[in-house]
C-alpha cells in the first residue's frame, strides 16, 4: 500500500493528524505560510481570519463563488484550475508562497483582513455588537411573551 510508510516519510518535515484537526489553531501558528482550501465558507473565513494566503480549490456549489471572493475581491488567494493536475497545484502553491510583489501584496492584504476580523468579533466590534443586540432582542421577546 502506498500510504503504508507515509508518516515516516513526512516526519522530518511535517506531521499527520488523523481524525478531527484543530484547524483554527493550526492556521494561526506562525509556521503556517498558506492554506489550501476547498473554499467552504467556514474554511475560507478561518483562513482569512488567520491572515494567511489561500490556495483555492473549490469542488461544488457556493465554493466557486467563495473562490471568486477570495481571489478577485479580497485578493488573498491563488486559484487552482478546475481540472487539477499536480503541476497546477504546484504553480498555485509557488505563487502563494513565493510570488514576488503579488505574493507580498496578498500576504499584506491577508494580514489586514485578519485584523479586521479580530476587531469585528472582539469586545465592541461589529459582530460582537450584533450578537449582543440579538441576545437583547431575544430577552425582550421572552419578557413580552411572559407579560
Amino acid at each position: 500500500m502506498a500510504d503504508e510508510k507515509f508518516e515516516e516519510r513526512v516526519s522530518p518535515r511535517g506531521m499527520v493528524i488523523r481524525g478531527w484537526a484543530p484547524q483554527v489553531l493550526i492556521l494561526s501558528h506562525p509556521s503556517v505560510g498558506g492554506f489550501l482550501t476547498h473554499c467552504g465558507w467556514n474554511s475560507s473565513l478561518e483562513g482569512i481570519s488567520a491572515g494567511v494566503p489561500l490556495v483555492t480549490w473549490p469542488m461544488f456549489a457556493d465554493q466557486f463563488c467563495n473562490e471568486k471572493l477570495i481571489v478577485e475581491v479580497v485578493r488573498t488567494g491563488v486559484k487552482v484550475e478546475v481540472l487539477v493536475t499536480r503541476e497546477q497545484v504546484e504553480r498555485a502553491v509557488r505563487l502563494a508562497m513565493d510570488g514576488g510583489e503579488e505574493e507580498e501584496a496578498r500576504r499584506k492584504r491577508a494580514q489586514e483582513l485578519a485584523g479586521m476580523a479580530r476587531r469585528a468579533v472582539g469586545n465592541g466590534g461589529s459582530s460582537h455588537k450584533n450578537v449582543a443586540m440579538l441576545i437583547e432582542d431575544i430577552i425582550q421577546q421572552q419578557e413580552l411573551r411572559k407579560a
